[in-house]
């Protein structure tokens, strides 16, 4: 009987079982492990994940795309949504002037006034008030008009009955009409012995033919056919009728430096004029048309308002009765003091006529009337005292912090003291400053809970513009990218497959385009669309057209040089016997090869044009307001004060922008080291 070992019998055991799992560890080609093991993509995508860079690339670009195009759903405000505050601010409160210009009121509607009469009114009416008289008359298409002054700052417009009796001083006269065929003169006025022959012995020029005779100057000027209007420049009286004598001349003399009327014989008499050149008329009948005066009115319960009637009974009323029918009731009017205090029939004081225009500064007539006394009696003071400036307490309603009127119990308002600023411009203005509780723009608030990372100083959210930008950004980059990559493929392609001429031409055309200065293009483009004043999303839409256009040259060349070398291969020659269409072979067996190295250049060109549509946009050529990019948020505190003062709007932006450019340039290098890991080495 064999004696059994043990140790034998145990390393018999142990070597068999080592021999089982060589076996089952054995592989095989068709295993599927083995298949996993040698896929080119699952090795691409394990070496791009050992290199940590472009891990944290990838999760910077993942949280860039969530916060631009799924931040805005869940974020409440929108990128043109404006915000506004409730803010205490020293505004300009009211505006007060000393009226200087007059104003007309209808007095009788069935008269129609020229417009270069009631153009005329005021300087006449300055002159008049200059000059001391209480009457002028003007002149227009042969009608007369009459200006009295009824009281110091209320004139009445008429229409007169105007009569030229003679001019005198330097005036241009018209002589008559001479017709050159009969050689015959037809006189306006008395005539001068002797001219007909003198302008019959000579020959009539044409326009502006002088002449001189008696110690005169004779001026012809051409009206119709061969007749000719005679003026002369008088230095003295020229009548129109019969010389009417010295007395009269003296009579003229004495008004000229009066009023400007008197009567001769019985007969009233005005002149119209200045100093060098006059014309004496005589007054007949005067319908009263219009009255004119330089006081506004101001009612005792604001929000009144006056009709043309109203204004024109107060102001006619001023100077006579006393009383005037207007608006259906009967009104009293009285002067206290050169102040004219209007009431109505039951005797309560309803306006006042004043030389004050003040009103809230944009324009309102909403002011009470106390207020608007406070002011004129301040101003006053200025005037008197040849004062630029001047404070003045009133009591103003009180305001709670949403810009509405506190009001008490039994809901009147509550006031409060508060001092108010005359400042006097340069226009003869006076601007009055007071502190009031406004609804304003929220311009530039700096981050809150409500705005977590301010406004901007239009009023929008920063935050808000910052995700809507970078959806237009990140969208530009990759647009502009997408057609480098399509034209480039394209021209790339043909140009390696066929070689040759088309190679040459190609590749000159690639040179063209390397040779053009993109940017000083796109500065110009940007300054061509701003003339042409272009919607905002076509200017965007042509901008990434031009840099997709501009930047398919080194693409071109890339793909150029990797068909070169791989177009002989066999595999290529083997899809060449097998009759494949050429098209066929360039796109889907020649570019597919070149796909990674597309992919990395596309990568690394993804930031390259978000800086570039960044800096467009900063500098005002890009994508324009109120469109957010991240290049036009920056340019809305372009200036050094602003960068200074508002750091919580341009910095968001510019780490943005940092980390989505370096995030992409990670990932391209990532991707250039998984597909080619030689190169790394």
């Amino acid at each position: 009987m064999a004696k059994y070992n043990l140790n034998e019998a145990l390393k018999a055991r142990a070597a068999k079982q080592n021999q089982t799992a060589a076996a089952d560890q054995e592989m095989h080609l068709d295993d599927v492990s083995r298949v996993k093991v040698l896929s080119p993509g699952r090795q691409v995508f394990k070496r791009f994940i050992r290199n940590r860079l472009a891990v944290f690339g990838s999760a910077t670009l993942i949280v860039m795309f969530v916060f631009s195009f799924l931040g805005p759903l869940f974020y409440p405000y929108g990128q043109k949504q404006i915000f506004y505050r409730f803010e205490s601010q020293n505004v300009n409160y009211a505006l007060a002037k000393v009226n200087t210009n007059y104003n007309g009121s209808v007095l009788d509607p069935d008269i129609e006034i020229p417009r270069e009469v009631s153009n005329s009114m005021n300087s006449l009416i300055k002159q008049m008030a200059a000059d001391g008289t209480k009457a002028g008359y003007m002149v227009s298409d042969g009608q007369g008009y009459a200006v009295t002054e009824q009281i110091p700052g209320v004139y009445v417009l008429s229409e007169a009955d105007l009569g030229q009796v003679c001019t005198y001083g330097n005036s241009v006269v018209t002589i008559g009409t001479y017709d050159s065929i009969k050689k015959s003169i037809t006189y306006t006025g008395e005539e001068v012995e002797g001219l007909e022959a003198a302008l019959a012995s000579q020959p009539i020029k044409g326009k502006g033919t002088t002449i001189e005779f008696g110690g005169a100057t004779y001026t012809l000027e051409k009206t119709v056919g061969k007749s000719y209007a005679i003026t002369m420049v008088s230095d003295g009286f020229h009548y129109t009728g019969t010389p009417m004598g010295e007395d009269f001349e003296r009579a003229v003399d004495a008004a000229a430096a009066g009023d400007g009327t008197f009567e001769y014989e019985g007969i009233p008499y005005a002149i119209a004029g200045d100093a060098k050149s006059s014309a004496v008329y005589t007054v007949g009948d005067t319908s009263e048309a219009q009255i004119w005066s330089n006081y506004t009115m101001d009612f005792f319960t604001a929000g009144q308002k006056a009709s043309d009637e109203f204004r024109a009974g107060a102001l006619k009323a001023a100077g006579e009765s006393g009383s005037f029918e207007a608006d259906g009731r009967t009104w009293k009017i009285t002067d206290d003091n050169g102040v004219y205090i209007i009431t109505d029939d039951i005797g309560a004081e309803y306006a006042e006529l004043t030389l004050f225009s003040i009103r809230r500064y944009s324009g309102e007539d909403t002011m009470e009337y106390s207020l608007k006394k406070a002011i004129a009696e301040t101003v006053q003071e200025m005037l008197e005292s040849d004062e630029k400036t001047a404070t003045l307490v009133y009591d103003l309603p009180m305001q709670g912090e949403d810009g509405k009127y506190l009001r008490n119990e039994d809901g009147t308002l509550q006031y409060t003291e508060t001092e108010m600023r005359l400042t006097q411009r340069n226009t003869g203005e006076y601007v009055i400053n007071a502190d009031q509780i406004n609804y304003v723009i929220d311009m530039f608030s700096a981050p809150s809970a409500k705005h977590f990372l301010g406004t901007d100083g239009d009023g929008f959210d920063v935050l808000a513009r910052i995700m809507y930008g970078g959806r237009v950004s990140l969208m530009v980059g990759f647009v502009v990218v997408f057609l480098e990559i399509l034209l480039g493929v394209i021209m790339g392609g043909i140009a390696g497959f066929y070689g040759g001429w088309v190679d040459n031409l190609i590749m000159r055309l690639v040179d063209i385009f390397y040779c053009l200065p993109s940017m000083p293009i796109m500065i110009i483009l940007g300054t061509v669309m701003d003339a042409l004043r272009m919607d905002t999303y076509i200017r965007l839409m042509i901008m990434m057209a031009a840099l997709g256009i501009m930047g398919w040259a080194g693409v071109a060349r890339l793909v150029r040089g990797q068909i070169l070398s791989l177009r002989e291969q066999e595999f290529m020659v083997a899809a060449e016997a097998t009759g494949i269409k050429v098209r066929d072979r360039i796109f889907r067996h020649l570019v597919p090869n070149v796909m990674p190295q597309l992919i990395v250049t596309a990568t690394m060109g993804v930031g390259s044009v978000i800086l570039t549509e960044s800096t467009l946009s900063f500098l005002g050529l890009g994508v324009k307001h109120p469109l957010a990019t991240w290049g036009t948020i920056i340019n809305s505190v372009s200036s050094a004060s602003a960068m200074a003062h508002y750091a919580f709007i341009w910095i968001p932006v510019g780490l943005l922008i940092c980390l989505t450019v370096i995030a992409f340039n990670f990932v391209g290098d990532g991707l250039r080291d998984a597909y080619d890991p030689k190169a790394k080495r």
